[in-house]
């Protein structure tokens, strides 16, 4: 099929190009159906927001900010309650006050959240004991239960997914606003979390001087009462723009621009399976204004790169693009140099950031898919080093994490074996680093942030 050309880019142009991973629904017309609904119902974004996410990330591909994403790995429509929304909301607080405090920068916040109900599979099809049913692709999809009628694709599913992500956006920017995210409080979970690390000791320090910056501001008179940017804060939301019917039926044109904008999150981006330069994904992506991320596997050659970010950010915008590496911890130190110095001779502004969950993925002897925490420190210690050597600002990472007491990811200071995995093994995908590992990671990375190079 031949290539659109991004002077006639509609919502709709995706349809003329290939879509890999989309569902086969049975009745065209009740998708058609519910993307008209979906298309009279109101933004779960706005392009001003989208807008001033991009603005920040800008300062990201500077090297003047850190871009901490995180998330489920799929979201759930029968897990969707308070406690989790604030408990996953928690965790990245917690992240970013030990990673802004350490880098001495700004971290920019995005969560996979409000919108990651698509996952991307390996085969349409899946057989247990000789019976063969559709793969699930993610809640927006169809079931997880393995029985026909679960596995069906079902179009008002959307309607479901648009309904929940409203409002976890809604509660989401009340805690970010209401108190939740204030300084004292965060910093006091870490402490809390200090309290009980087996390696409490490798990280006491770092808490004490943030101890002291709070204790020091207070007696300057700067504090939650007078400082809003001590007791607010802005998290935006991301997903992968995988189900395309969903993503066009929630893009609009902006009033104040005139530029399209896909309203369903601040950031979308495309995945490794639908990246293709003459793709649906990459079609869609190229002409809406959000900022866009695209991951990056170890397949990734130099010219396809380049190719991708010409398509994908022409105009060399800073803050528009976000390459994120997933290429695990064997692979990732002998394969990206060559993709950096590339972009770099090109002086492409583009972000980098790490996804060191996906390459990392291994099936246990008890048959769980689980990550190996050394192995995802091992993956980012070395993102740090290949662009601290090449002279680029090692701008980000990526990771599915939830703020649950999961089983899911082995290793860790509290060393969570194989046999533990079916302790509390929830995802309905991946495996996902819990909230201790997600802080014990953040106190490592500060390391290397704060030092300047990775070691």
């Amino acid at each position: 099929m031949s290539k659109v050309s991004p002077e006639i880019w509609t919502p709709a142009s995706w349809r003329r190009l290939e879509a890999r991973q989309q569902p086969n629904y049975r009745s065209p017309e009740d998708v058609e159906q519910v993307r008209n609904t979906l298309s009279g119902y109101p933004p779960l974004v706005f392009a001003q927001e989208a807008r001033d996410l991009r603005r920040q990330l800008a300062q990201v591909a500077e090297g003047k900010a850190f871009l901490l994403q995180g998330g489920d790995c799929a979201e759930s429509f029968s897990d969707f309650n308070a406690n989790r929304i604030r408990d996953t909301f928690k965790v990245l607080l917690q992240m970013a006050v030990v990673l802004t405090f350490a880098g001495n920068m700004p971290v920019v916040k995005v969560a996979r959240m409000a919108g990651q109900y698509a996952k991307p599979r390996s085969s349409d099809t899946e057989t247990v004991d000789g019976v063969e049913l559709p793969s699930y692709r993610g809640d927006i999809i169809n079931g997880i239960e393995f029985t026909e009628a679960a596995r069906q694709p079902d179009p008002d599913r959307m309607l479901t997914a648009y309904n929940q992500s409203a409002a976890t956006l809604n509660l989401l920017r009340a805690f970010a606003q209401g108190g939740l995210a204030d300084l004292h409080q965060v910093h006091g979970w870490n402490l809390s979390y200090l309290e009980s690390n087996p390696q409490r000791e490798k990280y006491a320090q770092l808490a004490e001087r943030l101890q002291e910056a709070l204790e020091f501001m207070a007696v300057c008179g700067v504090n939650s009462d007078n400082t809003p940017a001590i007791r607010e804060t802005v998290l935006y939301t991301s997903h992968e723009a995988l189900l395309l019917d969903y993503e066009q039926a929630l893009t609009r044109t902006d009033s104040l621009t005139g530029k399209w904008y896909d309203c369903s999150a601040h950031m979308l981006w495309i995945g490794e399976r639908t990246r293709q330069l003459d793709g649906a994904h990459v079609e869609f992506l190229s002409g809406v204004w959000n900022p866009i991320g695209v991951k990056v596997g170890p397949g990734m050659g130099t010219d396809e790169l380049l190719q991708l970010i010409e398509r994908l950010d022409p105009n060399n915008e800073p803050g528009r693009l976000t390459l994120i590496t997933r290429m695990g911890a064997d692979t990732l130190g002998d394969k990206l140099p060559a993709l950096v110095q590339a972009v770099q001779r090109e002086g492409r502004k583009v972000i980098w950031s790490t996804d060191p969950m996906h390459g990392n993925t291994v099936k246990a002897s008890s048959g769980y898919k689980t990550r190996d925490f050394d192995k995802i420190l091992r993956e980012i210690r070395d993102f740090f080093s290949v662009h601290r050597a090449e002279g680029t600002h090692p701008g980000g990472i990526h990771l599915e994490m939830t703020g649950q007491h999961v089983t899911e990811c082995t290793g860790g200071a509290w060393k969570i074996s194989e046999e533990d995995l079916a302790t509390c093994y929830e995802t309905q995908c991946d495996p996902r680093l819990n909230a201790d590992q997600v802080l014990e990671l953040a106190f490592q990375l500060s390391d290397w942030l704060r030092s300047g190079r990775a070691g």
